[in-house]
């Protein structure tokens, strides 16, 4: 797709049609997305996972919606033109509806988004529908859930028996039926990927759940091997940035050490 082209709601559902995958990525900074728009990818992400990556918490939990928001306005300022999500931290939609309808607007209203995401299936779906009902765009999340790793006892792949295969895809209609535009696999085994993907009308983001979803998004320092503290198993590396960041960054201190820098 052409990076002239601005991506809406309804070029998901297009591309879907049309079999053509959509690609996405998270960013953080203003950089990351000028980047990643020119480059060709049709949405970017402003995942909770910056909370790990960029700030240093242990897991996505501790993020604030003031935190992520700095991030999203930087990312909208980089790429003017792109299609951008907020994902919305851990407890900025779960306390009322209310609550979540204030801070996604936020989302939109002050960072500039066009769409935010949400963890969970039918449990959210209600507040999905009342979302979308008030105008805001909604990628939904299914499968591992980050922001619930308290409650499922860490990180663990989904799907895995047929009773939870068929929650799945019963969630995955739940949240169609309410207005979601797409969602989110993430970490399940590709043949329960495939089987929601074929069973729903809206497009499957996929991340760790196989290569027949309608699209992929991967965190964009994974990609770069810039975050090393532990590499997910279903990150693909295609650079080693972070290799390189720290082989200049010694060879600049030497330098200085040794009275060779002009």
């Amino acid at each position: 797709m052409s990076v002239n082209n601005k991506v809406t709601v309804g070029t998901f559902r297009k591309r879907k049609a049309a079999g053509e995958k959509i690609s996405m990525l998270t960013v953080y900074d203003a950089p990351g997305a000028a980047i990643c728009h020119s480059a060709g990818v049709d949405s970017l992400l402003v995942g909770d996972s910056l909370a790990m990556t960029v700030l240093g918490y242990k897991n996505t939990l501790p993020l604030t919606m003031e935190e992520a928001l700095h991030h999203a306005k930087a990312v909208r300022r980089g790429a003017p033109d792109a299609f951008v999500i907020f994902d919305m931290p851990f407890m900025s939609y779960q306390a009322s509806d209310e609550e979540a309808l204030r801070n996604a607007g936020r989302a939109l209203k002050e960072a500039g988004a066009d769409a935010i995401k949400l963890e969970g299936g039918a449990e959210v779906a209600p507040l999905i529908a009342k979302l979308v009902g008030s105008g805001i765009p909604v990628l939904a999340h299914l499968g591992l859930l980050p922001q619930h790793i308290m409650t499922a006892g860490g990180y663990k792949l989904t799907g895995k028996t047929p009773e939870d295969a068929a929650r799945l895809l019963e969630d995955a209609r739940k949240v169609e039926a309410a207005g979601a535009f797409a969602t989110v696999l993430e970490c399940m085994p590709s043949e329960v990927g495939k089987m929601i993907s074929e069973n729903i009308s809206i497009p499957t983001i996929g991340i760790g759940s196989g290569p027949d979803c309608d699209g992929q998004v991967q965190v964009l320092n994974d990609l770069l091997g810039l975050f090393e503290e532990f590499t997910p198993k279903h990150a693909r590396r295609y650079a080693e940035l972070g290799r390189l960041f720290r082989e200049a960054v010694t060879a600049y201190a030497e330098d200085v050490r040794t009275a060779k820098f002009r």
